[in-house]
């Protein structure tokens, strides 16, 4: 064993001292120290379970405890000083242990691998920060209906290939996205149970011969159980792929939104005004006040693709059961974490001080012929077939085209010569409000079911 490799704790077995490229490859240190707390944690209930089982003895188990607990304040007020050279957050934790309370540290690994550990750490990390995401999540959501509570009757055009399509409340164009996001919380709750497994124990790959308790340290970290077969305890990295998948379909929705704020906030539709302080300015031009927030929201969406993309990649080729390569998790979630929760922040912060313009919104609406299906519809309720109604209104559509007209300033003897069964009741079919009003299916858009939905919404965020 060389000089250098002295200090190494798989040491004795190399007999050449590390390459320096190796060295700094192989350190995660600078990644992985952000799961000290899980690390530490994790060790604390490993040593009292290996204490409980008289695995080790009770005086180093709390000299150990007493360690660990000394080294987590350490970190905690900065006084801890990390080391390439230990490699990963394991090893540093574990050489300051032995500084501290000397050879009892040494028994601290019985029964257990960094290939458990790790993978019990990453959990425990990402089920906290899932959590933390699922909370952000309900914030987002409460934004969203506390502006539409306030703007009920708000009419806008409702759009289909970025054409004016129907007539929509605005408040039901933002619980699309309450939608949306509740799905997001629902895939998380699912990833918590499907996580809620506790590898510890199941150390290299094939367990071990010591006594151990797994349900003792899974009651003590908060896990449902321990996971069944320790081959794939060390190998699995499901659970950083779904993450990686919830965190970029949530950001699909949040890039959705973004690219919606940054269009209807252009000058040329003008349908929302944003807080000047999410804008930034030109240089050069002095008018400018550019939607910089939402922008960065949609770009830095790709970026979170790219982790569940790189982690797919990193896993596809592994046989079991665990390989260095899987040491690539953490940045990827890391990095894809603190990009998602800034980006819900910074959404519910844009929505929060996002204003409707009134009027445009309801000008706008009146353009594109949007209330040509209710006069399809109107035709229908009076016995005539879809598809001819279709055809009826599509004519009075050109109508009005040719004459630059909208379709309720068209006068009742012009609509009679399209279709003579039709009453002066007709001329209330293309007023913007009755039209909104009477979509009163399930989920439509009218102040009743909006109303409703916001009620409910509300009631299963308490």
């Amino acid at each position: 064993m060389t000089k250098e490799n002295k200090n190494k704790v798989w040491g004795t077995r190399v007999k050449k001292p590390t390459s320096k490229l190796l060295q700094s490859i192989n350190s995660s240190i600078d990644i992985d120290k952000r799961l000290f707390n899980e690390d530490i944690d994790a060790s604390i209930a490993h040593c009292e379970m290996l204490s409980k089982q008289k695995i080790i003895k009770n005086d180093s188990a709390k000299k150990i405890i007493y360690g660990l607990k000394k080294i987590k304040i350490e970190i905690q007020k900065n006084k801890f000083q990390f080391k390439k050279e230990h490699e990963d957050i394991h090893l540093n934790v574990e050489k300051r242990l032995f500084e501290i309370i000397g050879d009892h540290a040494g028994f601290l690994h019985t029964a257990r691998s960094r290939n458990d550990q790790v993978v019990t750490d990453f959990k425990l990390w990402i089920k906290k920060s899932a959590h933390n995401i699922d909370k952000n999540l309900t914030l987002l959501i409460k934004s969203f209906l506390n502006k539409a509570k306030k703007n009920i009757d708000v009419i806008m055009p409702g759009f289909t290939h970025l054409k004016n399509a129907q007539p929509v409340l605005f408040s039901h164009y933002l619980l699309a996205y309450v939608e949306m996001f509740k799905r997001d919380k629902n895939r998380i709750k699912n990833f918590l149970e499907n996580i809620n497994e506790n590898p510890l124990g199941s150390a290299a790959l094939a367990g071990t011969s010591y006594n151990i308790d797994r349900h003792f340290t899974s009651k003590k970290l908060g896990f449902k159980k321990p996971t069944d077969n320790s081959i794939d305890s060390v190998s699995d990295r499901d659970f950083v792929i779904e993450f990686l998948f919830i965190a970029s379909l949530c950001s699909v929705h949040l890039s959705r939104l973004a690219e919606e704020i940054i269009i209807w906030n252009s000058d040329l539709v003008n349908l929302i005004t944003l807080e000047d302080n999410l804008l930034t300015g030109s240089s050069i031009m002095p008018q400018k006040k550019n939607p910089d927030s939402a922008e960065l929201i949609r770009g830095k969406t790709g970026r979170i693709f790219g982790q569940l993309s790189s982690m797919l990649t990193t896993m596809k080729g592994l046989p079991l059961a665990y390989f260095k390569d899987m040491q690539e998790d953490k940045e990827s979630v890391f990095d894809a974490y603190d990009s998602l929760l800034l980006n819900i922040q910074l959404a519910t912060e844009l929505v929060n001080g996002m204003k409707p313009n009134k009027t445009k919104m309801l000008a706008a609406a009146k353009l594109g012929f949007t209330t040509a299906t209710d006069f399809a519809d109107y035709l229908v309720k009076k016995g005539m077939s879809f598809r001819d109604a279709h055809k009826k209104s599509a004519t009075l559509v050109n109508i009005a085209e040719k004459n630059n007209l909208t379709l309720d300033e068209l006068d009742f003897l012009t609509i009679k010569k399209v279709e003579k069964s039709v009453e002066k009741d007709v001329l209330k079919i293309f007023d913007l409000k009755n039209s909104v009003n009477s979509k009163k299916s399930y989920g439509g858009t009218s102040p009743f079911n909006v109303n409703k939905m916001i009620n409910k919404y509300q009631k299963e965020l308490k």
